[in-house]
C-alpha cells in the first residue's frame, strides 16, 4: 500500500513538473515513479496516510500560495539588501523552537525555511530546536526568532502533517 501511495504521489508530481501529456514523457514518469516507489519507500515518511486525507490535501493547497507569498516577499527583501549601497545585513545563526512532532512536519518546516531566501536551516536537534542562518537577524532570543521565522509556516504544517 505504501509503495502504491508513493508511486501515485510521485507520478502526480512528475506530471505537475513536466506539465506535458506527451506519451514519452508520461511513460518516463511512470517508470521513474515506479523505480522510486520500489527502491526508496523505506526512506520516505512513514506517515503516508496524510496523503489520502481530503482535509490535509485542502490545507496543503492553502499552504502552497501562502508559502509562495512569503518566498516572493523574502526574494524582494534579499534583492533590496544586495542592491543597497550599504548592504544592510546582520547575518547570524539563531535557535528556534518548533512545536511540530512528526518527522514529516519538521522536515517540511526545515525545507520551507531553507527555500525562503535569506534563511537556511543549518541543524536540527532531537528536542525540537532548529538552528537557522538568517541574513538579517531581527531577534536573537528563541521566542522572537521562532515568531519571525517559523510561526508563519507551523500553523499550516500542523494541519497538514499532524
Amino acid at each position: 500500500m505504501r509503495r502504491l501511495i508513493y508511486f501515485i504521489l510521485g507520478f502526480v508530481i512528475w506530471l505537475l513538473l513536466t506539465w506535458s501529456l506527451n506519451i514519452q514523457i508520461v511513460i518516463a514518469g511512470l517508470i521513474a515513479s515506479a523505480i522510486v516507489a520500489i527502491l526508496f519507500h523505506v526512506m520516505l515518511p512513514k506517515e503516508h496516510h496524510i496523503f489520502i486525507s481530503p482535509v490535509r490535501i485542502f490545507w496543503f493547497l492553502v499552504y502552497v500560495p501562502v508559502f509562495f507569498y512569503y518566498m516572493i516577499k523574502a526574494n524582494f527583501d534579499v534583492v533590496y539588501r544586495a542592491l543597497h549601497p550599504k548592504m544592510p545585513i546582520n547575518p547570524g545563526i539563531v535557535k528556534i523552537k518548533t512545536e511540530l512532532k512528526t518527522d514529516s512536519a519538521i522536515t517540511a518546516l526545515a525545507n520551507s525555511i531553507t527555500l525562503t531566501p535569506g534563511t537556511l536551516t543549518v541543524d536540527l536537534t532531537d528536542d525540537g530546536y532548529l538552528y537557522v542562518h538568517w541574513i538579517n537577524v531581527k531577534a536573537e532570543d528563541v521566542e522572537g526568532a521562532t515568531k519571525h521565522i517559523a510561526k508563519r509556516f507551523e500553523w499550516f504544517l500542523k494541519k497538514i502533517f499532524e
